[in-house]
C-alpha cells in the first residue's frame, strides 16, 4: 500500500498540519493522541520519507511533507465532491428515460401519467414510443414499459401500477337487429369484435359479471381481431359486433355491469 491508498491517513496528516501539533490534532479530530501518532508514523512510512520536522518548540513541514499535504488536499476536496454529487442524485432524479407503452392506453392514460411524473421531476426527460408487440422494445433496450394484460416474459421484472375495469359494450343499431339478452349465454351467438395479442385479455373467450355480481366464461368467436382500441371503438358504433372495451370513450349501451379487472403492469 502506498500514502493514497489511505483517506482516513491523509485526513489525519491534515490535521495535524492545521491544528499546529499531534495533541491539538488529536483534540481537534476527537482521537486518541496515541492513535494520531500511529497514523502519521504510518502514511510516513508508506511515502518513504519523514512528512514533519518536530522538537520540542515547534513542527514544520519537510519539502515531502509539502507536496503530500497539497495532494492530499485535492484528493479529500475531490472526494468530497463526490459524496454531495451522490448524495444529490439519490435525492433528486435525473437523466433521459426511454418508455413504452401500448397505443391506445399510451396516448390517453400513460401519456398523462408521464406528463405528471415529468412536471414533478424537472431533470428528467423521457422518450415515449407506442407499440402493441413490447417484446420488440425491451430488445431495443426501453427503459421501462407500462402495459395493460399479462406478463408474457418470465425474465422481466414487473409490478402491478393499477388496475383498469372493462365493460363490454355494443351500439344501437346492433342492439335492435337482435333479440333481447335476457341471459349472459344468449351473447354467445353475436357477432365479436376482439382485441389481437397474446398479452392483452382473451378475445376468445371473456369471463362476465352480471348486475348481481353472478360470474359466467363464455367462449366468443370474433369476426374481427384488431391491434387498436380505437379502431375495436369505431367498427363497434358502427354495429359490426360486441366487444370489450374501456369506460373512458363510450360507445352506446353496456350490456353487462363488468368484465374481470385487469392489471396494469410495469415491465
Amino acid at each position: 500500500m502506498d500514502a493514497f491508498d489511505d483517506l482516513p491517513l491523509l485526513r489525519a496528516f491534515i490535521g495535524v498540519v492545521e491544528s499546529g501539533s499531534i495533541s491539538a490534532g488529536a483534540r481537534r479530530m476527537k482521537i486518541p493522541q496515541p492513535t494520531l501518532s500511529r497514523y502519521l508514523r504510518t502514511l510516513e512510512d508508506r511515502s518513504g520519507a519523514a512528512l514533519l520536522r518536530r522538537d520540542t518548540r515547534r513542527m514544520s513541514l519537510t519539502e515531502t511533507g509539502h507536496r503530500l499535504l497539497a495532494d492530499a488536499r485535492a484528493m479529500l476536496s475531490l472526494a468530497e465532491d463526490a459524496k454531495q454529487r451522490l448524495s444529490r442524485d439519490q435525492k433528486t432524479l435525473n437523466g433521459h428515460l426511454r418508455l413504452f407503452s401500448t397505443i391506445d392506453s399510451g396516448q390517453f392514460t400513460v401519456s398523462r401519467l408521464v406528463s405528471s411524473f415529468l412536471q414533478a421531476s424537472p431533470n428528467v426527460t423521457a422518450e415515449l414510443a407506442f407499440t402493441n408487440r413490447p417484446s420488440h422494445m425491451i430488445e431495443e433496450g426501453c427503459d421501462v414499459g407500462i402495459l395493460p394484460g399479462r406478463l408474457m416474459d418470465e425474465s422481466v421484472v414487473a409490478r402491478p401500477a393499477g388496475h383498469i375495469v372493462l365493460y363490454l359494450v355494443a351500439s344501437p343499431v346492433l342492439l335492435k337487429s337482435r333479440p333481447a339478452v335476457k341471459r349472459l349465454e344468449d351473447l354467445a351467438c353475436w357477432p365479436w369484435v376482439g382485441l389481437s395479442g397474446i398479452q392483452f385479455w382473451d378475445s376468445h373467450k371473456v369471463t362476465l359479471f352480471d348486475s348481481k355480481g353472478a360470474e359466467q366464461a363464455m367462449e366468443t368467436s370474433p369476426v374481427l381481431l384488431s391491434e387498436g382500441v380505437t379502431s375495436i371503438r369505431e367498427t363497434v358504433r358502427s354495429g359490426l359486433g360486441v366487444a370489450v372495451k374501456f369506460p373512458e370513450i363510450p360507445i352506446g349501451n353496456q350490456l353487462c355491469d363488468r368484465l374481470v379487472e385487469e392489471f396494469l403492469c410495469v415491465s
